[in-house]
């Protein structure tokens, strides 16, 4: 879990460095065991050039006598079979001791970036669920798909082979470097030569690619939201035959993506055979002085005698000092993907929510269950959407919400569980803010019935028990029976442990309706929300539903929203809205009299087009112009980006 220590200002500034302080000391231990194993085993894998040089010097040339520096005289055999073997074992050995600590490389490393990966995603994942649905308003599901899966897993991708690779890199550098110094500090310079070039090279490339994966990174968050929704609306698609329509627009995301990534490939390979290059060149130049050397003596300005068995041992080494440095490139290309993957991350991790959640806040105690709207006020963004809401309901009232299509009843309804805040004004639960109490209690105390119910992949019983994860059958299938349900969950093939398919699919809208009541009624809220809870279904199954709700409401503080005004004629009292204000009120009766937006909607439903004034004709087609304007604006930003 990530630390509560405070995050230094350049950890702040660098994801990366943000990663390691907030993740990587929760996994110090595996870290370590990669890191070590890192070390031993490269390190082990220089001793075979080196017992070779030594070798061709003193057994095989007899040009100077055996000696191995970590083996004590006394412990050195005297003849040549003696020191052959003495070498063999020490090769043998040190590959044996390189595989030990190779695997302990592999499994530290894994591990701790297993770990990691695994409590990002799901500390990323917690913090998106606390962000309020203002910010999911403005964002598309592929969007935040391709961060939580396809971001995450690159900085796993990083934190594995990335860091192992870079370490495996330094310890080969220094310790070849180490050798090559103490054999013959004269060519071992020869051999450092490319370094500088291979440093600015690397620096060019690390300016020019950055911002080419940043791009890369967002085209393909881009192409995963197209490609969710599509397959989230695929019904629709088919039915409105949009298949060729579809596969354009998947080919323009498709091909913005291509485009990035294709910018990021054309840098990367032209990168990457310059690094050999300039390595390989390195490696010739290496090769051909101390080949002269061994011919001629010394050339230029070296000095000093150069032994077969070392030059054996330099070209050897120096080609694998050579490999890491061409590898170099390949690391500054992972952790250039990764550092554009975790500022994404991070980006998501940094988003703060409007609601303001005091630590210490108490829990929603209701007693009477009376709530108050007193003078609430609230838009999106700029837009004002609702104002000057007042209305009192209690234990056992039902309250009405009733109005034109874009009226506000949905978002004043909203706001009472805290999907968003007030702008103005207040809301209050027996007398208590609910800004100040804890917000898990609130919407605990809360039942919602949604028009357009959602079903997670999984049982039947499993869907009824959301939210109320520890009940027992015997209550689950009570809860069914009072929603009218358990009449045809018994039907199904499986009963209570039937799979509803994705979104419950498999079910009717009726059935699936019905699941979220049983699912409300387990529940037991004391303050229930039903927002046109039997709009899109069928007469029959509309009469089931409103028997099911009828047992529902009792001696609960109610709150209906209803385009079918037949559906709430018996509310204790209805309130109009009509552009996000209150302009009547009443019972069914009164309004009817009062001869205003009620009657002529009620007028609407009774078909009665003829009784209707010009004026609400007029403002009817107005504001559905309005309304069919904005879905456009809205579906245009969506797809531009994911904005309102």
């Amino acid at each position: 879990m990530p630390s509560n220590t405070a995050i230094p200002e350049e950890a702040e500034r660098h994801t990366m460095w943000r990663l390691f302080a907030e993740y990587g000391r929760g996994y110090w231990p595996q870290f370590v065991a990669g890191f070590v194993g890192t070390i031993l085993g490269r390190l082990s894998g220089l001793l075979p050039p080196v017992i070779l040089g030594i070798a061709i010097d003193s057994i095989f040339l007899n040009e100077q006598a055996f000696h191995i520096r970590f083996i004590p005289a006394a412990w050195t055999p005297t003849t040549p079979s003696g020191q052959l073997w003495l070498s063999i074992g020490i090769v043998l050995a040190s590959f044996l001791v390189g595989a030990a600590f190779s695997w302990l490389e592999g499994w530290g490393w894994n591990a701790f970036a297993q770990g990691v990966q695994h409590r990002l995603r799901v500390d990323t994942y917690d913090r998106m669920q606390l962000l309020d649905m203002n910010f999911f308003d403005g964002k598309q599901t592929g969007e935040l798909m391709s961060i939580l899966n396809n971001d995450v897993n690159q900085l796993e991708t990083f934190l594995n082979d990335g860091l192992s690779s870079a370490l495996r890199i330094a310890v080969l550098i220094v310790g070849i470097g180490g050798i090559l110094f103490t054999l013959n500090p004269a060519l071992a310079l020869v051999a450092l030569l490319p370094v500088p070039f291979l440093t600015a090279f690397t620096y060019l490339f690390v300016r020019t690619i950055q911002p080419k994966y940043a791009a890369m990174r967002a085209s393909v968050g881009a192409l995963n939201s197209r490609l969710e929704n599509n397959l989230g609306g695929i019904r629709v698609i088919k039915s409105e035959t949009a298949e060729s329509y579809e596969s354009g627009r998947i080919e323009e995301a498709s091909g913005d993506y291509y485009d990035a990534n294709w910018d990021a490939i054309t840098t990367r390979i032209t990168f990457f055979p310059g690094l050999s290059l300039l390595t390989g060149i390195g490696y010739a130049v290496t090769f051909a002085v101390g080949g002269f050397w061994l011919l001629s003596g010394a050339p230029g300005p070296l000095t000093g005698a150069l032994e077969p068995g070392v030059f054996v041992t330099f070209v050897i080494l120096s080609q694998q000092f050579i490999w890491p440095m061409a590898q170099f490139g390949q690391i500054i290309n992972i952790y250039q993907r990764a550092e554009a993957s975790s500022d994404r991350v991070y980006s998501l991790m940094n988003e703060r929510g409007t609601l303001d959640e005091s630590a210490d806040a108490p829990d929603l105690v209701v007693t009477d269950g009376t709530v108050e709207y007193d003078d609430v006020g609230f838009g999106y963004d700029e837009e004002q959407v609702v104002s000057n809401i007042d209305f009192r309901a209690g234990r056992g009232d039902t309250l009405a919400l009733v109005g034109p299509t874009g009226a506000g009843k949905s978002t004043v309804l909203k706001l009472l569980l805290r999907m968003y805040d007030v702008d103005e004004g207040a809301i209050r639960i027996d007398g208590t803010d609910i800004r100040d109490v804890n917000l898990r209690s609130l919407r605990r105390a809360v039942g919602h019935v949604s028009q357009e119910p959602f079903l997670f992949y999984g049982t039947v019983k499993e869907n009824i028990a959301y939210g109320t994860f520890d009940a027992a059958d015997d209550e689950i299938e009570a809860a069914a029976k009072a929603a009218e349900a358990h009449e045809f969950i018994v039907n199904l093939p499986d009963g209570y442990d039937t799979k509803v398919g994705e979104r419950g699919v498999k079910l009717s809208g009726g059935q699936r309706q019905r699941l979220s009541i049983a699912r409300t009624v387990l529940k037991d809220p004391d303050i229930l929300v039903l927002d046109e809870a039997t709009s899109h279904v069928d007469t029959e199954t509309e009469a089931l539903i409103q028997r099911s709700l009828a047992s529902l409401v009792d001696e609960k503080t109610t709150f209906a929203i209803a385009h079918r005004l037949s559906t709430i004629k018996d509310a204790d009292e209805i309130v109009v809205l009509d552009e996000g204000e209150i302009v009547e009120r009443g019972t069914h009766d009164e309004l009817l009299a009062f001869e205003g937006l009620y009657a002529n909607l009620w007028h609407v439903q009774a078909g009665e087009i003829e009784a209707l004034p010009r004026e609400f004709i007029e403002r009817a087609i107005r504001r559905q112009a309005e309304i069919e304007d904005g879905d456009v604006e809205g579906t245009e930003a969506q797809a531009d980006g994911g904005e309102r």
